[in-house]
């Protein structure tokens, strides 16, 4: 029967959940261990009273027989959750979609044992079953997330809470955590779900909070910058990586054993492993212990012993935090009855965002599903674990929404940026780098951060660093106001900031990196006129030159735009030209750079220039530029023909050249499947190539 099936299938997969114990050794380990505890004692209540005869005989209702396919499937969901844990996936997202399903088992096992009743063991069973622990992570983080929104510091204790509870025990959990939290955070914005990236950037900086907070405890009696980040610890090998962060030898080393090819700090990932002794750091370090009379640890030995990095310490632990925290009661108007403890303002607040949602009892009311891969799978594995976004979040849309409401105070985004202000003036090269670090990461992705930042005062302060001597500091400096200048809002600031000078000083003195983010700045804020001659006065044209010839494709594309913008007259174009900007173009001419199309650009823009004309013929341009006319893209094909047809304007000389190089049958061609005004060049050029011909006719 199939009533009988579906009972049979329940008992199956609840049979398949209990033995997840014995088979899976890892479960210890897993930051949910306390959920699978909990739906273990339900399920064996499930088991003997199901498996009871009196039950398979009878011939169920059509609701009993929902309900035990809704059961049967939640038992399943939470035993694949359980085995497809991975170390280095998300324990925040984890532990709430665990705690999420696992209170939707408890409620469906209630409704089973209701329908049930009948039986003699049912009101024992359903007693049992309300005594089981609830879901209580979610309700924590939705308080956390409605302080964070009101700027209201997070006190040790609810941190704490948080951390063990989705089994965040060290600091180096934690960083795992934010940068896995940051690759999702990037992967949400991707397809602009900005509800999703809203919720996780309020986990990071819960995360950041954690790591702060461990970081105080740690180094209240010695210079910050001595400690290393990954171990807590004086370092006594400090190495620096390429985002230009100081750590322990040995910790870093670990941290890339794990797989993890990030900055642990700043979350940027690195292109190599290179490590470089800093012996500056040793030295200072040395020094201090000595005066201080100190003995730093040997980091060997804490990366060896059971617990090598500092554990979180509280008041609760993970087992016994089921009932630290009182719940909310809701009844069938969804109204939040007296919580003991908890503010009554946060109470009514939770009642109102609940009431707006009209979302079922409790704090976590929507499972967005996605897919979320770890880090660390196997090729082709999928791990899932379906986002879970609290009502809070899903009534706010985006953290964006969150900072702009008004609060009777400065936002939590508005304190954390002025705090990176503040750091971006320390002493400290190691607070400038993560203050610059962390401004780029805010100022990356969401276009209302990018104004609350700007109204904080930092475009002053991110200017002032284009001239720092540190390559990163000044790297991060840059990126951050090209992020920045992305808002049309912002661009005017920036303008009036004095920073062209500075941004061109990054394009003749910065690393790679930051010379062509600064070329994407001045790209960015050339539209306006007055910008452009600002821009000029600053002699930004010849390091842009430069970099059109040893730049990445990008830089040189970028380059090439920029130039374009500024060289509009004959003086700019001829300093272009001088600087060896033709010779650079038609190297970029190469298909394989990708960079053609923006070059042949610049090249019709130069052209009229008498001296242009003489660098694209004795540098081999012009056959070049035939086989864009021939092969190249639609709009490759219309700017090769507009240079083309400005080289052979009133020039028998160049209008013969063009011809031997077999320019007919494209220019034919053109005039047939070109665009409008590829099809005026094309034309145009071969009305001059027939009145050369008549020309030398006559003569002849």
């Amino acid at each position: 029967m199939e009533e009988v099936s579906r009972l049979r299938v329940l008992l199956d997969n609840i049979s398949s959940y209990l033995s997840i114990s014995s088979s899976n050794d890892k479960l210890s380990s897993n930051p949910a261990h306390k959920y699978y505890s909990r739906v273990e004692e339900i399920a064996k209540l499930l088991m003997p009273l199901l498996d009871n005869p009196v039950v398979s005989d009878v011939s169920p209702s059509e609701l009993l027989n929902n309900s035990f396919e809704e059961l049967s499937q939640y038992v399943d969901e939470l035993r694949e959750q359980f085995e497809s844990w991975q170390p280095l996936s998300s324990r925040i997202l984890y532990v709430l979609r665990i705690e999420s399903l696992a209170s939707k088992m408890r409620e469906s096992s209630l409704e089973v044992f209701q329908l049930l009743k009948h039986l003699p063991a049912d009101l024992d069973c359903i007693e049992l079953v309300k005594l089981v622990g609830r879901e209580e992570v979610s309700y924590t983080i939705d308080l956390a997330l409605i302080d964070q929104r009101k700027g209201v510091e997070l006190t040790p204790e609810v941190l704490v809470k948080i951390a063990e509870s989705v089994g965040l025990r060290s600091n180096q959990d934690i960083l795992i955590e934010g940068v896995v939290l940051t690759n999702l955070k990037e992967d949400a914005n991707l397809v602009k779900d900005n509800t999703r990236a809203g919720f996780i950037k309020g986990l990071i900086y819960l995360t950041k909070q954690m790591h702060d907070y461990l970081a105080k405890i740690e180094q209240s009696q010695s210079p910050s910058d001595f400690f290393c980040p990954l171990s807590l610890q004086l370092m006594t090998d400090p190495v620096t990586v390429t985002s230009g962060q100081t750590y322990e030898r040995a910790f870093i080393e670990k941290w890339f054993d794990m797989g993890l090819m990030v900055c642990p700090k700043t979350r940027h990932a690195l292109s190599q492993t290179t490590l470089t002794p800093n012996f500056t750091v040793k030295a200072f370090i040395a020094n201090w212990c000595e005066s201080n009379n100190v003995n730093p640890p040997d980091p060997l030995e804490l990366i060896h012993s059971n617990q090598p990095f500092p554990l979180l310490v509280g008041s609760c632990s993970a087992d016994d935090s089921r009932d630290s925290l009182p719940l909310p009661v809701m009844d069938d108007t969804l109204k939040c009855n007296h919580i003991e403890s908890v503010d009554a303002s946060k109470c009514e607040e939770l009642h109102q965002v609940l009431t707006r949602s009209a979302s079922a009892p409790g704090i976590v009311s929507k499972v967005v599903s996605k897919a979320n891969t770890s880090i660390s799978q196997a090729p082709g594995e999928t791990v899932p674990q379906p986002w879970i976004i609290p009502a809070t979040m899903k009534e706010t849309g985006s953290s964006s929404n969150m900072e702009a409401e008004e609060t009777g105070g400065s936002s939590s985004m508005e304190v954390e940026v002025k705090k990176l202000i503040q750091d971006l003036k320390s002493s400290s090269l190691d607070a400038q780098r993560e203050a610059t670090a962390q401004l780029r990461l805010l100022t990356k992705d969401i276009p209302d951060d990018r104004t609350v930042i700007a109204r904080c005062g930092a475009i002053a302060a991110l200017v002032n660093k284009l001239y720092s001597m540190d390559k990163m500091i000044q790297a991060e400096a840059v990126t951050c106001l090209l992020n920045l200048s992305l808002d049309d809002s912002n661009k005017t600031v920036i303008a009036y900031s004095g920073v062209f000078k500075p941004l061109v000083h990054v394009l003749k003195t910065g690393n790679m990196e930051a010379k062509e983010n600064s070329t994407r700045a001045l790209v960015s804020l050339s539209k306006a006129e007055e910008n452009r001659t600002k821009m000029l006065q600053a002699g930004a044209i010849e390091p842009l030159v430069r970099l059109m010839g040893n730049g990445s494709p990008r830089g040189k594309k970028d380059a090439a735009t920029a130039l374009t913008n500024l060289a509009t007259r004959n003086r700019e174009k001829e300093m272009v030209i001088r600087g060896g900007g033709v010779r650079y173009l038609i190297q970029m001419m190469n298909p394989a750079a990708g960079t053609v199309e923006r070059a042949v650009v610049v090249l019709a823009n130069l052209a009229n220039v008498p001296e242009a004309k003489i660098a694209i013929r004795d540098g081999g341009g012009i056959p070049l530029l035939v086989d864009v006319v021939e092969l190249g893209s639609p709009r490759g094909q219309e700017n090769a023909a507009a240079a083309l047809c400005v080289l052979c304007m009133d020039s028998s000389r160049f209008c013969n050249i063009v011809i031997r190089e077999g320019a007919i049958p494209p220019l034919v061609a053109l005039t047939r499947s070109g665009t409008t005004r590829a099809k005026e060049k094309a034309k145009s050029l071969l009305k001059y190539f027939e009145a050369l011909k008549q020309e030398n006719q006559r003569r002849n």
